[in-house]
């Protein structure tokens, strides 16, 4: 009996100490990645290094002074498109302000001519009534010429 209480005691031992499993499974781990690949990990690591300080110093600063450059150019054409289009509304608006002056014109024109012939109505009107206030009063002259003749023939 006591043999079987220590079987069962090593074999409960075994099941339960996971102890030296996780210690084959470090050692493999260790073993995979520092020895049968040599440090591959790091090579590249360092080769990341090494392009991205050449990034850094070189590929950047002429990225920028390109960039400096086509901004310069884009900029300049930027403003003369914009002078352009400035001049194209100032043209618009001039041409709009031609057609305003050239209709108020017509306008005045027109109200003009309105205001000569009403004032060739108002002078054939005066010219009637003057000719009639002539006719009235050549006729009572000509009435009291004759009334001052009867009394000069005494």
């Amino acid at each position: 009996m006591d043999r079987i209480a220590k079987d069962v005691g090593d074999i409960q031992a075994r099941l339960t100490d996971h102890r030296p499993v996780v210690q084959g499974e470090l050692r493999y781990f260790v073993a995979e990645f520092e020895e049968k690949r040599g440090f591959r990990e790091s090579r590249l690591l360092e080769n990341l290094d090494k392009t991205v300080v050449e990034t850094t110093e070189q590929v950047v600063p002429k990225c920028v002074e390109s960039m400096k450059e086509q901004l310069c150019e884009v900029f300049e054409r930027l403003e003369a498109a914009n002078h352009m289009a400035q001049r194209i509304q100032q043209r618009e608006l001039e041409a709009q302000e031609s057609t305003h002056l050239q209709e108020f014109a017509e306008r005045h024109k027109q109200d003009w001519e309105e205001f000569l012939k009403e004032q060739t109505v108002l002078k054939e009107q005066v010219d009637e009534e003057h000719a009639k206030a002539v006719s009235r009063l050549s006729a009572q002259y000509s009435v009291m010429k004759k009334e001052l003749a009867k009394f000069s023939h005494f």
